[in-house]
């Protein structure tokens, strides 16, 4: 009976935890007049300037909280790409408002803030061999099995869609946070496969039940779209709500050395 009390009381400490320094990062009531119309959607200025680094190829993924009260559970992806030799960035990612075909190009700035919530960069390659890259990327873009599909839980959404981008192109070493909830949506009829990375293996039903295993992600259990777990390669715990506890993953390290 100790024994059942204390695994309980660990999983719900597992699931607050997280929740409350979610919240404590971003306390409700600090724009009460702000509206997803109004939320501002300018640049967060972590971009590379794609001008003054017009021969150099880039990819760029970035990760933002969800639009209101979602924004305490989940982050929406995107990715940016440029080939050498271009001065703008191309970005892609799924929207589910508006009706139509949910992939969107260009729907706001490479870098912009998601409704207000700052982006961070969960990846960048730049230079040699990126310009392959960005051609996988981009046929990974048209093969996208959803794109007259939305849910925001548990998917097929916008994270979804970057993990099947990831899935295709393993060069990108992807490694998509615990909160993306939607990477490990997989149907019913294909439930086994690559992780979101490339790099491991996943099975998983309809994003709600499964477990992932890959160089990039550790190991990770889904359970009813919240996904706990251990990454060994850059060690952190996997949780809800906030993504990780521990290091932080590759593109935040570039993107602090980036600033000194």
């Amino acid at each position: 009976m100790k024994r059942r009390t204390t695994v309980m009381l660990g999983l719900i400490l597992v699931l607050v935890l997280p929740f409350g320094i979610s919240l404590a990062e971003n306390p409700p009531g600090e724009k009460p007049n702000e509206t997803w119309r109004t939320a501002p959607r300018h640049s967060a200025g972590i971009a590379p300037d794609p001008a003054a680094n017009a021969d150099t190829a880039i990819v760029q993924v970035y990760a933002a909280s969800t639009y209101s009260w979602r924004g305490y559970f989940a982050v929406h992806t995107w990715i940016i790409v440029k080939h050498s030799g271009e001065t703008a960035f191309t970005r892609y990612d799924v929207v589910g408002w508006g009706g139509g075909n949910v992939v969107r190009t260009n729907y706001a700035v490479p870098d912009g803030l998601w409704f207000g919530a700052e982006p961070e960069i969960l990846l960048d390659l730049r230079g040699e061999g990126v310009d392959a890259i960005i051609d996988d990327v981009q046929k990974a873009v048209k093969t996208y099995p959803y794109p007259q599909e939305y849910r925001s839980y548990p998917g097929p959404n916008s994270n979804t869609f970057i993990a099947h981008i990831g899935r295709e192109v393993p060069a990108l070493d992807l490694d998509m946070p615990a909160n993306a909830i939607g990477k490990d949506y997989r149907p019913i009829t294909n439930p086994v496969g690559l992780s979101p990375s490339g790099t491991g293996v996943q099975a998983n039903l309809y994003g709600m039940l499964g477990f992932t295993a890959g160089l990039e992600e550790g190991l990770e259990l889904n359970l009813l779209g919240l996904n706990f777990g251990i990454d060994f390669n850059r060690p952190a715990i996997r949780v809800p709500s906030i993504g990780r506890l521990g290091l932080p993953n590759t593109g935040s390290l570039a993107a602090e050395e980036s600033k000194l």
